[in-house]
């Protein structure tokens, strides 16, 4: 089979290394891709969102699958573009329609799903720039810290956690009037905090039946102590330890249930991964948010778990068999540390070389925002690369991360030391 990753990050990379292992893979493309994935496939330059550019690359490579990794593709109907235009029906596309997409799209609509099908979640409100004075007094009935989330996509950076009232009323103001996240917060949902320990879940569904991957915990905060600006993911760790088996049970019950059969009552097609956000509050499981693909970097620790190929993972999806399939998984522990620029996740210099990757031993780099430039490799973007070990502990496989990170070299380099200190 032919295959076509869309992405460029180090979910992207972390899905070629594991797709590039199956023996029912023939050729497989990555657009736009990024130096880990120029290794193993073969990189394709185009803008994701350029369904037209994805069609003809389709087409004439004659892709037999594509594997959506960014949002964005999907919450404007990449698989909708696939299922209209007829010489590309029978391509099997992993990632929801473009209504089942909204669960990441937009968080009102996540969250008037979420109250339809019981599944237990915050209190909220959303506003918009014309009743922002409502917003203001409905934050005056919450206790702090206030939770202010952009109503769309805001690449992982639109929720505010705030202690102070004044200041929640100020940025609710710069969201919403101000277009602090531009149209992401164009409506604004304010939630009741919820206190507890955060953990990821991942599920794969082929529209009838499901398969739960192993869970996860990311790290967001660029700072130690979940300390600073939120980021896009500076680390995670698999399996959670605190995810106890009747824990788990609970969130198979009473939020993966719900969620796969609330889909198919609100007849919202879905094939692939639903990402859940989940907050132990107490004992009990609350969704936090919903994201319609892989998490990055949970994607650089749960992927290399899977030991079932992932073509047939991903052809039981298509043919809505994935009841028929056993997904094995490896006992051990897997960690990740995330390396990113100088700066980040606000202002940040590219075009630094990488040095030390050809001495790392008993870890994967998992490329993000790298390229390859004159036979260099050089940083990209804000995240660089994920550096992922496994261990019988999660313990080992961190000391077996920072050991390696050690090796590695760019200028002004910069990444947590305090991955899995909560657990």
């Amino acid at each position: 089979m032919n295959i076509l990753i869309l992405g460029s990050g180090g979910r992207e990379h972390t899905f070629a290394w594991k797709i590039a292992k199956s023996s029912r893979c023939n050729k497989l493309y990555v657009a736009p891709g990024n130096s880990g994935t120029a290794e193993i496939a073969e990189n394709i330059n185009l803008k994701v969102t350029d369904f037209e550019a994805v069609r003809a690359v389709v087409l004439s490579h004659q892709i037999d699958i594509v594997v959506v990794g960014p949002e964005d593709p999907l919450v404007q109907g990449i698989h909708d573009y696939f299922l209209n235009h007829e010489e590309l029906n029978g391509i099997a596309v992993i990632g929801p329609q473009k209504a089942a997409a909204e669960l990441e799209g937009s968080k009102e609509f996540a969250k008037e799903f979420m109250m339809r099908h019981n599944i237990p979640t915050a209190a909220y409100k959303s506003f918009t720039r014309y009743n922002v004075v409502e917003g203001y007094k409905f934050l005056e009935t919450l206790s702090p810290p206030y939770v202010l989330k952009a109503d769309g996509l805001a690449a992982g950076k639109g929720v505010l956690i705030l202690h102070d009232l004044d200041e929640a009323k100020l940025e609710l103001k710069q969201m919403l009037v101000g277009a602090k996240f531009g149209d992401a917060s164009t409506k604004v949902v304010i939630e009741e905090f919820l206190d507890g320990i955060e953990l990821s879940c991942f599920v794969l569904t082929d529209g009838n039946n499901y398969k739960i991957l192993p869970t996860a915990k990311d790290y967001k905060r660029i700072g130690e102590g979940d300390t600073g600006l939120n980021t896009g993911g500076m680390g995670a760790v698999s399996p959670v330890p605190f995810a106890t088996p009747a824990f788990l049970n609970k969130i198979e019950e009473r939020i993966v249930k719900p969620t796969v059969f609330g889909l198919q009552k609100d007849n919202l097609p879905y094939q692939g991964f639903i990402f859940i956000g989940i907050i132990k509050v107490g004992d009990d499981p609350k969704v936090i948010e919903y994201n319609v693909r892989m998490g990055d970097p949970e994607t650089e620790v749960v992927l290399p778990r899977v030991k079932t190929d992932m073509v047939e993972i991903f052809e039981a999806i298509s043919n809505k068999s994935l009841d028929k399939i056993n997904i094995e998984i490896d006992d051990r522990a897997a960690t990740t540390v995330m390396l990113v620029s100088g700066g980040y996740p606000e202002a940040y210099e590219r075009g630094k070389e990488i040095t030390g990757l050809e001495n790392i031993k008993d870890s994967i780099p998992f490329h993000a925002g790298s390229v390859k430039s004159n036979g260099e490799i050089i940083t990209s973007g804000g995240r660089v690369m994920a550096i992922t070990s496994y261990g019988n502990t999660y313990q080992e496989a961190i000391k077996r991360c920072y050991k390696n990170i050690s090796k590695l070299k760019f200028e002004k380099m910069c990444y947590r030391k305090d991955i899995g200190f909560d657990l």
